[in-house]
């Protein structure tokens, strides 16, 4: 499913939070010197782990 701008903005904002209030995070981060909750979240959103659903009106 595409998403568009506004909704992978909402997911990864969402998802950032969740992170730097203590929420595990969902990729290996072992070898990267990665901090950065927003950063972070773009990772998991690329690579398609976040489990979030977007309810779209038709």
């Amino acid at each position: 499913m595409r998403y568009t701008r506004f909704e992978r903005a909402r997911i990864v904002g969402a998802r950032a939070l969740q992170i730097s209030m203590g929420s595990p995070v969902l990729v290996d981060l072992k070898d990267e010197s990665i901090i950065d909750p927003i950063e972070i979240a773009i990772r998991e959103y690329d690579m398609g782990v976040i489990p979030m659903t977007v309810k779209r009106e038709t």
